[in-house]
This record gives C-alpha cells, sequence and structure tokens, in this order.
C-alpha cells in the first residue's frame, strides 16, 4: 500500500515505460543490430572488389540500412525509455523518446538513399517523385507519421495527461491516459487496457483535456501496531464517494509509540471533493484520539 512515483505511473498506463525486461530485451537488440549496421556498411565500402555487383551491392545496403535503421531506432527508445521515465517528467520522456527515434528513421532514410547512389544535386526532384509515388501507396502511414510530427511540435496534450477524443472519425469518443507518442499512433491507457489512436484521428477530432479534480491530502498520526494496510482496508470499507483509484497510504515517520501516515484519495467528480474529506476524516479520526488520549 505504500505509494511511489512508479505505482502513481502505473495507475496512469505508464509501467510499461518503466519495464527493465521489455529495457533489457531492447538492449540485446539494439547490440546486435549496431554491428549489423556495421557489417552492411562495410560491406558497401568494399564492393570494387567485386566485378560487377555494385548496382546490386549498392541496393543491397541501402535496403537493409533502411530495415536495421528503423529497428535499431526502435529498439534505442525502448532501451532507454525506463532511464528517462525516472529521471525526466513522463511528458519531456515521452516528448524525448519521440524525438530520438524519429531523428534516428530520418539519419537511416538519408543514409540509405546516399548507398543507393542519389546524387545530392538531384535529392529534390528524386525526392518530390518518391513522396508522391510514396503517397499515393501509404497515403495512411505517411499522414499518420506527419500528424505525429504535427502534434510533437503543437503540443496539445503531453505523456500523462488524461484526455477526451471526441468527434470526426471516432464516430464517439475515446477517453484516457496519454502513455505514448508514437510515430504513428498516440496510445492513452484506459485502466489495463491500451488504446491505439491513429494520429491522423487525432488531428480530426476535438481534444478536451480532463484535469484531475482536487483530492485529499491528508496527514495522519496514529497509534502503533495499525499498519498503512490496516489503514488501506479501513478507508476502502468506510468511503462511499466513488474515487479515481484506490486511497493511497504513505508511511512518513515513525515517532516513539505512533506512527505518521499520508492519506491520498481522489474522487472521480470533482464537486465530491467535501463529502470524500469527510469520509477521510471519519474513518481516522478515532485513531487519531487514541493517541491524543494516550498521549496525556
Amino acid at each position: 500500500m505504500l505509494d511511489t512515483k512508479t505505482h502513481a505511473w502505473q495507475e496512469a498506463g505508464l509501467a510499461r515505460k518503466l519495464s527493465d525486461r521489455q529495457a533489457r530485451r531492447a538492449r540485446i537488440e539494439a547490440a546486435v543490430l549496431l554491428p549489423l549496421l556495421g557489417l552492411v556498411i562495410a560491406g558497401y565500402l568494399l564492393r570494387d572488389r567485386v566485378d560487377g555487383a555494385e548496382t546490386p551491392i549498392r541496393l543491397g545496403a541501402a535496403a537493409l540500412v533502411l530495415v536495421f535503421g528503423a529497428l535499431f531506432a526502435r529498439a534505442l527508445g525502448r532501451a532507454l525509455g525506463p532511464r528517462m521515465f525516472r529521471r525526466l517528467d513522463p511528458g519531456a520522456a515521452g516528448t524525448l523518446a519521440f524525438v530520438v527515434k524519429l531523428v534516428l528513421v530520418l539519419v537511416a532514410v538519408f543514409t540509405a538513399l546516399r548507398l543507393g547512389g542519389v546524387d545530392p544535386r538531384a535529392f529534390i526532384p528524386v525526392a518530390a517523385a518518391a513522396t508522391i509515388l510514396l503517397g499515393l501507396a501509404a497515403q495512411q502511414t505517411l499522414g499518420n507519421l506527419i500528424a505525429g510530427v504535427v502534434i510533437l511540435s503543437a503540443q496539445p496534450f503531453r505523456v500523462g495527461d488524461r484526455i477526451r477524443l471526441q468527434g470526426g472519425p471516432l464516430a464517439g469518443e475515446v477517453e484516457g491516459v496519454v502513455s505514448s507518442l508514437g510515430l504513428l499512433h498516440t496510445v492513452l491507457a484506459s485502466g489495463e487496457d491500451s488504446i491505439l489512436v491513429p494520429n491522423r484521428a487525432v488531428m480530426d477530432v476535438a481534444i478536451i483535456p480532463l484535469r484531475e479534480p482536487a483530492g485529499v491530502d491528508l496527514r495522519a498520526r496514529l497509534r502503533r501496531g495499525v499498519t498503512p494496510v490496516d489503514v488501506h482496508d479501513l478507508l476502502v470499507a468506510t468511503i462511499e464517494t466513488p474515487m479515481r483509484n484506490e486511497p493511497r497510504v504513505l508511511l512518513e515517520e515513525i515517532d516513539d509509540d505512533e506512527l505518521v501516515v499520508r492519506i491520498q484519495a481522489t474522487p472521480q467528480d470533482a464537486s465530491h471533493g467535501a463529502i470524500l474529506a469527510s469520509e477521510v476524516l471519519r474513518a481516522v479520526a478515532p485513531e487519531t484520539q487514541r493517541v491524543q488520549h494516550t498521549s496525556n
């Protein structure tokens, strides 16, 4: 029942960002992909030693750099996730992870073009032609990618914000906590579920920020022998006001025969804050009164 920053992020749907197991797997993937990229580039540099195979080597190297580069960007973003989310604000960490993956993907694309023999002086017309062809073949993917860049720059919301998306192509509404800003999707956490919303759809709907209602933050001095679990169970059994999550009980201090705990609870409806505060006080009052009588 002891509350931590990690516990709060788990309730906000950010636990997967803090998974050490996932980070270790991503580090292994990055450690394998980086040498593979080096081998591809080394093979490209030695292409002159194979007669009549320069063009196939160029095209193969360009394709492999593009694929391995995109996979390396994804693996590196996942590997750095836990460290960034533990050291930075969730919004800053999510944005930084998005930028890192986007930059690495762009580097992979430009490197693949150079390996493929695209002349920088002819890059603009080639890029225009490629954009037209890719735009016709992958309108949804490119649209989501561009919309992701717009969301990143405009920042209508940040990782950790609770929002509601309403109207447009959603044909209704979607509500949750923003847990990830991806290249193609925005991920909302709703309880134990993850909702992937295409970035294009996010741009076409109304974004309604849902502010967290003011909660109860109470510091109580209890008699020794009462544990944070006892206080938590007492609150759960006593409180009738609907809450966003179960009440949190933090152990702050042990003073002689007494315990000092901090109790936090947030109502679902902001107008029920006073009622919730009264119920919390009513639940812990008997224990605090015992302390007063003992000290006297």
